[in-house]
């Protein structure tokens, strides 16, 4: 199950230290959706599928659709930027699993958009204090393995956004790299 039909191969192995880092920042930010949304099990179920391939499991269907249902709760919770947030960063680890091997920078986003989401929930959380992103984006780096950053420097640097997740992505990015 590598991805060798793209500008390089990933293996299982890499897709899953992916996943792993992706679901590791998504479990610390779900209780922000389940609080916002309860009762809306598409955010759980869809972390429960990226738990599922960083356990061994194969790559399929049920990764795909839960990290769609998780994206359509979050723009089913677009009134509460931080729930959206969060429901997003679940669907971002269940998705995980699927990270292409192209050489594109938007793919940066599968790897690195959930931290920066949580950057953004843990800002919004402390009443806008750029600090607590600064401190999550820190916090971030440091949980990135090895293997992550090789994974990471196969792509071209993220892009460059204009919302401040996007800002916060490009951030976290730029201090894996370095």
């Amino acid at each position: 199950m590598s991805g060798a039909s793209g500008d390089f191969e990933l293996s299982v192995q890499e897709l899953r230290a992916v996943a792993r880092y992706v679901a590791e920042v998504a479990q610390e930010v779900l209780p922000v959706f389940e609080r916002a949304v309860p009762g809306d099990l598409r955010p759980r179920a869809a972390l429960d599928s990226a738990w599922e391939f960083v356990g061994g499991a194969n790559r399929g269907k049920g990764q795909r659709v839960a990290s769609m249902d998780a994206h359509r709760a979050a723009g089913d919770a677009a009134g509460d930027e931080a729930a959206r947030l969060a429901a997003q960063a679940a669907g971002d680890a269940a998705s995980a699993a699927y990270l292409h091997p192209l050489a594109k920078a938007h793919q940066v986003g599968h790897i690195l958009r959930a931290a920066a989401n949580a950057a953004r929930i843990a800002e919004l959380e402390a009443g806008g204090d750029a600090r607590a992103a600064e401190r999550a984006i820190e916090a971030a780096r440091a949980r990135a393995t090895p293997l992550l950053v090789d994974v990471l420097r196969r792509y071209p640097c993220a892009p460059q956004g204009r919302s401040r997740p996007a800002q916060l992505m490009a951030a976290l990015d730029a201090a894996l790299r370095a």
